[in-house]
């Protein structure tokens, strides 16, 4: 196992490293939803409207609710929902919520009380996992979404704003998640460190990642004595 020498700062992601979403809400079984409300609303419009609120009104507007965060959908759709379709929609989504990983909760506490600063890094709305992360929220020095960088995650200024506010350089900083692009190839293009999370067995790899682990316990044998 690697040892990485000299972090000062540990950053997770969130979807799929501390925490997940069990059987996902997919937009063909919200589209069938609005059809058999009588609103012509396809998969792909709902994805491209559910993606273009997630990676640019989200940054810019912060919603703070599923309500609020589906009424900008259907004004990007131009449909207006009535109350009852979209209370529906607000009670099937809340249903599956997001919920911490059985390892997370003690490998975030490990690592803060080891004394490192720690990190949640993500694009997600803040709404979406805050109940989730309640048991680590008080281990966290910091939860940077979409909102409070102003970008999504594939935006370089999200880390550097996490960088900054952390006060640590780079090369200090350490990435745990599971995306190989965002969690890993990206932090590494800043001079950070980065370790992969393959917790289902997909495969995973990147000759740019200092590790490649399957769980978070791994990942923590490469950061710390």
């Amino acid at each position: 196992m690697i040892m990485l020498k000299r972090v000062k700062a540990v950053l997770f992601d969130l979807n799929g490293t501390l925490a997940y979403v069990d059987n996902p809400i997919s937009h063909i079984e919200l589209s069938d939803l609005l059809l058999g409300k009588g609103y012509e609303v396809s998969p792909q419009q709902l994805s491209a409207a559910w993606f273009f609120v997630s990676i640019i009104d989200y940054p810019r507007y912060g919603y703070r609710s599923w309500r609020s965060f589906l009424l900008r959908v259907f004004k990007r759709l131009r449909v207006g929902v009535d109350k009852e379709t979209l209370d529906c929609i607000v009670k099937l989504l809340e249903s599956r919520p997001y919920r911490l990983y059985p390892d997370a909760a003690s490998a975030v506490a490990k690592v803060r009380r080891s004394g490192f600063k720690t990190a949640l890094v993500t694009t997600i709305a803040r709404f979406q996992f805050e109940e989730a992360i309640s048991p680590i929220k008080k281990f966290l020095d910091l939860i940077m979404t979409g909102y409070e960088a102003g970008c999504d995650k594939s935006n370089p200024r999200m880390y550097r704003r996490t960088l900054k506010i952390l006060g640590v350089k780079a090369e200090e900083a350490v990435m745990v998640g599971d995306d190989v692009f965002l969690d890993v190839v990206l932090p590494k293009r800043l001079g950070m460190r980065a370790i992969l999370l393959d917790r289902h067995d997909r495969g995973l790899s990147c000759d740019q990642a200092d590790a490649v682990v399957s769980t978070l316990g791994q990942a923590l044998r490469c950061i710390m004595p």
